[in-house]
């Protein structure tokens, strides 16, 4: 997995971040309106090569790849550059395909002439929108089975619009034109183009968007009022921080869609489809909710931001209304839509986890086969309640129960990735596990912590996969803020008493041990006083009291009443109980929920091709494509963001709350989507009928969960706001 540029890729973002950041200026962008179009800025860009960054070698340009110049764009929009430049790199590539115009393409390379592209036949629509219109010399477009050159007459053909840029209605079909190509070569260059272009200002997009939720978080980061910084009001943050996960999700959607482009995937036309219609969607609304964050001063024409939030939404409807996209997406996906699409170049980004990730999921799967019975699978489930004794057992023989913990502790050793993939194997054959995964967590605190009896007594027996424990962390009245807890451990002679109570202590019910977090001194700050012990369950004093969710899960409300332990089983330093359980940290894998999503889109499509609706198959209507679509989108980015936070970690890279921003964002999704796919398949989504339905029936109850579980949405939102946002605290 790589996200990381390549040198000259680095140096070239790097030069073209500077040189916008100084010539596409705030008052640059508003010396060039009300036409849009900076000469100076032009020729500057020109001078750099970036028109030349798409048109082969052979033809006078760099011929460099899609990520290049969707590199470039990111940048165009994070500074509102002024002129059609992602029109101009389509167009340039395409005059250097289609040949026969050598002497325009030099001038267009040199900034001296502007080309463009219209979007549609002129066949049926004579009449069109360009972008750059206003100053181009000509334009290229499709006639039937020609694509021919357009050329402009003379003079302002632009006129007032949305965002003060050179877009202009053109009545091509009344100018001069000549043919660059016909037949089947000619059309499938031109609508690479098109592809092309959708790409371009996607990236565009997620630039303007990050660009614009980083001046409302600074804004709201000095902005006073009630005697405070409007960055600390969560009604403030919290918005912003869904936002950024959705304008990063749609910069790595770009960077997906080219990687797929590269490597041939089936689904490469349906993902340049969504990462235009998405960014579209986020740049949207993150503008709005930039202005919004500035207050009345927002709608003032003294502050840019009013800049970006015309640009967003004038950039990309030159094309028409953006949700047709979304509509392009699902024929793609689900009526086998084909479409032409650009070559994408040189992509150092992978996604793939790499070959030992890929032995390591086979071996998972070759045990499963081997020691799963059907009668085994019929017990799974997401939660504690799928935990299989026989089958955990058998797991820590094969050494696969614990693939994140070294060599040294009887654990497997694997590679980070390989590590991601042995969880996702796991995934994929139904056996969710938690009682694994705590496990695991508890082992490497006793293994850095413990006592050579804990490790005798209690490690040795998780090792084996003879015992599993659980987490005493939440209670009653602190829920996510662990920190806040009032259970006391206090001094009672050479060991330690434990009284108080414990909620959510998930699989405490068939679990040997738990890991409390007890407080054991009140006099100090919060976090300062408190101390890690592991606590046998069935020690005098245990009481475990079930507590039953609506999402066929069971979890428990524990009571200790003068439960007495030695103090060979504390963990760590008394009152230093943060620093012992930061160890679990290392575990952590920047994962979401999208492997249930996608567990659950399937489903969802499963059942779309049984329901019938208007005697047809439910897979067949555009409406329920659109919606299977969106799902597909948001698991999408689910993936992205869970990849980044995952090399993040493994790469040891700085980690800006990417963990959070996958969390949260795939647990909100999961929610949205678990409710509209319920939905979307009702009335037979009401059952619980074995199969797709009870899958779609327990997804959405599971969803609710999850974004209460493992720290709420309203945390994560506020990590994200204060680590990637640079926002003020909002919690006390």
């Amino acid at each position: 997995m790589n996200f990381n540029l390549s040198e000259e890729q680095e140096l070239m973002r790097e030069t073209f971040a500077r040189f916008l950041t100084e010539q596409s200026s705030m008052p640059r962008v508003r010396a060039a309106m009300p036409s849009g179009f900076d000469a100076a800025l032009w020729s500057g860009l020109a001078e750099l090569g970036a028109f030349s960054i798409r048109v082969p070698e052979d033809a006078g340009g760099l011929g460099l790849g899609l990520l290049d110049a969707a590199l470039l764009m990111e940048e165009t929009g994070r500074t509102l550059a002024s002129g059609p430049v992602a029109e101009t790199l389509v167009a340039a590539r395409l005059l250097a395909l289609l040949g026969g115009q050598a002497e325009l393409l030099e001038r267009v390379l040199s900034g001296s002439a502007v080309v463009s592209l219209a979007f549609h036949d002129l066949a049926s629509r004579p009449s069109q929108w360009v972008a750059g219109g206003a100053v181009a010399e000509a334009v290229i477009a499709r006639q039937g089975g020609e694509i021919v050159l357009v050329t402009l007459p003379a003079g302002d053909k632009g006129e007032d619009n949305l965002a003060s840029t050179p877009v202009a209605e053109l009545r091509l079909a009344e100018w001069p034109r000549r043919a660059l190509a016909s037949g089947p070569q000619g059309l499938a260059h031109f609508e690479q183009a098109r592809e092309e272009w959708k790409l371009l200002i996607g990236a565009a997009l997620a630039g303007l968007g990050r660009e614009a939720l980083r001046m409302a978080a600074a804004y709201a980061s000095e902005r006073k009022q009630f005697g405070q910084f409007i960055g600390q009001f969560q009604a403030i943050s919290h918005p912003l921080s869904d936002l950024l996960c959705e304008v990063d999700g749609g910069k790595f959607l770009v960077w997906k869609a080219i990687r797929h482009i590269a490597d041939g995937a089936p689904e490469s036309a349906a993902a340049v489809s969504v990462a235009a219609w998405w960014n579209s969607e986020a740049a949207s609304r993150s503008v709005a909710q930039a202005l919004h964050t500035f207050g009345g001063y927002g709608l003032t024409t003294e502050y840019d931001i009013f800049l970006f939030n015309l640009r967003a939404k004038a950039w990309p409807l030159v094309l028409g209304d953006p949700q047709r996209l979304l509509e392009e997406a699902g024929r793609r996906l689900y009526a086998g839509e084909k479409a032409e699409l650009p070559r994408a170049g040189d992509c150092p980004i992978d996604f793939d986890l790499g070959a030992d990730a890929r032995a390591i999921a086979a071996e998972i799967d070759a045990f499963f086969e081997k020691h799963v019975t059907p009668q085994m699978r019929e017990k799974f489930h997401y939660s504690w309640e799928g935990y299989n004794p026989e089958i955990h057992r058998k797991l820590a023989q094969e050494n696969l129960l614990f693939p994140g913990l070294p060599k040294e502790m009887g654990g497997r050793g694997l590679s980070p990735y390989a590590k991601i993939a042995a969880m996702d194997a796991f995934e994929h054959q139904g056996y969710n596990t938690p009682a694994a995964n705590v496990a695991q967590m508890v082992a490497l605190i006793i293994h850095r912590f413990g006592t050579d009896e804990l490790k005798r007594e209690v490690l040795s027996k998780i090792m084996s996969g003879e015992v599993i424990a659980s987490l005493g962390y939440s209670e009653p009245g602190s829920g996510s803020d662990v920190f806040a807890a009032q259970c006391k451990a206090t001094r009672d002679g050479d060991g330690w008493r434990i009284d108080g109570t414990k909620m959510f202590t998930s699989g405490a019910n068939l679990a040997s041990y738990v890991l409390m977090l007890c407080r054991t001194n009140p006099d100090v700050p919060k976090h300062a006083g408190l101390t890690m012990f592991i606590v046998p369950l069935k020690a005098p004093g245990v009481t475990i009291q079930p507590v039953y969710t609506f999402q066929d899960e069971r979890t428990n409300i524990t009571f200790y009443d003068g439960v007495r332990i030695p103090d060979s089983w504390r963990l760590g330093a008394v009152d230093g109980g943060v620093r012992t359980m930061s160890a679990s940290l290392e575990l952590e894998h920047g994962g979401g929920f999208s492997k249930v999503q996608r567990a659950m889109l399937k489903a969802a499509e499963e059942l779309c091709r049984e329901i019938r609706h208007e005697g047809r198959p439910l897979i067949e209507d555009r409406a329920a494509q659109v919606r299977l679509a969106r799902t597909t989108a948001n698991l999408w980015v689910s993936d992205v963001l869970a990849f980044r936070a995952q090399w993040t970690i493994a790469e040891k890279k700085p980690n800006h709350a990417y963990g959070p921003m996958a969390k949260l964002f795939s647990s909100e999704k999961f929610l949205t989507d678990a409710r509209d796919l319920l939905d979307l398949t009702a009335p037979l989504s009401l059952s619980k009928r074995k199969g797709a339905a009870a899958l779609v029936n327990q997804c959405y109850r599971h969803a609710h969960g999850t974004t209460i579980y493992g720290g709420t949405s309203e945390v994560h939102r506020s990590m994200i706001a204060e680590r990637a946002l640079g926002m003020p605290r909002t919690r006390a």
